[in-house]
């Protein structure tokens, strides 16, 4: 129920440690028996284990929909609206209607009930549908073709068009032979139309009554939704997958590694998804080190020479990577403390932005790269362009078709991106965040000394600098992938 809670986990490997503590020791008691099944199950799934992940998944979806129908039979009973007022007492038949209306709306949200792991808030998505779709793929590996197609055939009544299962469908039609009869299971069929009619009730009442309804469904016909609220309930339905993603977002961070940081900015004050702003990562003096690298790197002259910057010719660009730094301190060029300052600052980065978007999932160096743009002189007047222009960290950006493309010669295999600015003694030169047409903003980030940008890499975080139009901005870029073999290597070499 609390992932998060730093002195418990460690309680936990404690007791792990000690002599006769067996695995079973440790009991959920919030655990219920089809989550139980469930994850089990996908862990087979996951390990090519087909025959105990049939067996389990069978469990899960069993006990899922036992589950269901007991939540069912609690919305039955008095209803009790604490918002109506006394003297608005409704009639009757009102009184009767709005309380069936409100056992169906209870009854639609069972669904959200089951699929809700015990201590998390967001429910998992299409929770039923996912165990066909899982079941017939195991069935067909175990070479039990009637029970993968009559898997396919159920899941099939909840996206009928859906086109890769239809062409599975037919794949077993066609071993099985014309002539088998492939039907859907009838405990799915019930559920389905069950389904169905309610929510035509509760949208009649929608569009009639002046009710509400969030359809807590991903498969509701497009059809069974009256033509005046269909745009509105695209909306409703929008604006809640954001806030799943939030709440999912919150749910999955993990406790941060190191005392005095701050979360200055969540994804939700930035106005997106997998974003985050932290403060006091450096010091004031550990910033006047680095940048005492950077002046000192540049008049050894090896490897960090300003030069043009490649995204705009009014500004000089100066780079140096962790190994050239290491390089230059053995070379005497440079404080060997300076440069090892880098590689822990670089370090320290990783840990945080781990510990927060990936607790339990290790992240690697893809490149880092100590940076400043330099505004030059004389031609910052009229100026129009960007110091970066707006991209995503991992794939091909397409403003006019609104998609970004993973494929060469973007990094696809990048996963999450940082910043760590080192000062803040210039003009310009902040972070920006787009919608996908890479003009509409959506938030913004001014550097200062141990501020901290992270976000994931994707088309769903479209970034960009604005121009730096006078003094020097230095920072360091940081690119992280879960990918092993897309490791940065010479980072090995620099910490070696």
């Amino acid at each position: 129920a609390n992932p998060q809670h730093l002195q418990m986990r460690e309680d936990i490997e404690k007791y792990r440690r000690m002599s006769g503590v067996k695995a079973d020791s440790f009991q959920d008691l919030e655990a219920t028996p089809h989550w139980e099944a469930y994850e089990t199950g996908v862990q087979h799934y996951d390990a090519d284990e087909y025959l105990q992940a049939v067996a389990r998944l069978e469990e899960s979806l069993s006990e899922a929909l036992s589950a269901l129908e007991e939540c069912r039979a609690l919305c039955e009973g008095p209803w009790e609206d604490e918002d109506e007022e006394e003297e608005m007492q409704p009639g009757l038949y009102e009184a009767i209607a709005a309380h069936y209306i409100q056992v169906l709306k209870c009854r639609q949200q069972c669904v959200l009930e089951i699929a809700t792991k015990p201590g998390r808030i967001s429910a998992t998505e299409d929770f039923i549908p996912s165990h066909l779709d899982l079941l017939q793929f195991a069935y067909s590996q175990v070479g039990n073709q009637t029970l993968a197609a009559e898997c396919a055939a159920s899941y099939l009544l909840f996206y009928p068009t859906d086109e890769p299962m239809l062409e599975k469908m037919k794949q077993y039609r066609a071993e099985l032979g014309e002539d088998a009869a492939v039907t859907a299971r009838q405990s799915i069929q019930h559920y389905v139309q069950r389904s169905l009619m309610e929510k035509k009730l509760i949208y009649y009442a929608v569009e009639h009554l002046g009710e509400t309804f969030n359809d807590p469904d991903l498969w509701t016909p497009d059809e069974l939704i009256p033509e005046n609220l269909k745009e509105k309930y695209r909306e409703d339905q929008e604006k809640q997958k954001q806030e799943t993603l939030d709440v999912e977002e919150r749910e999955k961070r993990g406790p941060l590694p190191f005392e005095g940081i701050a979360v200055t900015m969540d994804s939700q004050q930035m106005n997106g998804t997998q974003r985050v702003v932290f403060d006091r990562v450096l010091t004031e003096s550990e910033c006047k080190d680095l940048l005492r690298l950077t002046k000192a790197a540049g008049e050894a002259g090896d490897g960090y020479r300003a030069r043009r910057s490649p995204h705009t010719p009014h500004e000089r660009f100066e780079g140096l990577t962790v190994l050239k730094a290491m390089q230059l301190a053995q070379n005497g060029d440079v404080e060997w403390r300076d440069a090892k300052l880098l590689l822990q600052a670089s370090e320290k980065s990783r840990k945080i932005i781990e510990s927060y978007f990936t607790p339990g999932k290790k992240l690697h160096f893809s490149f880092t790269h100590l940076v400043c743009r330099t505004a030059i002189d004389g031609e910052q007047e009229g100026r129009m362009d960007l110091s970066h222009p707006v991209h995503a960290d991992n794939c091909l950006l397409d403003p006019e078709g609104q998609e970004c493309w993973k494929e060469p010669p973007a990094y696809v295999y990048r996963d999450y991106s940082g910043i760590l600015y080192l000062n803040d003694d210039f003009q310009g030169g902040g972070l920006f965040f787009t919608e996908m047409d890479t003009v509409t903003v959506t938030a913004e980030v001014h550097p200062k000394c141990g501020r901290l940008v992270a976000f994931s890499s994707g088309k769903e975080n479209p970034h960009g600098v604005w121009a730096v139009s006078r003094g020097r901005r230095c920072a360091i870029a940081l690119w992280y992938t879960h990918s092993r073999e897309h490791a940065e290597q010479v980072k090995d070499h620099a910490e070696e």
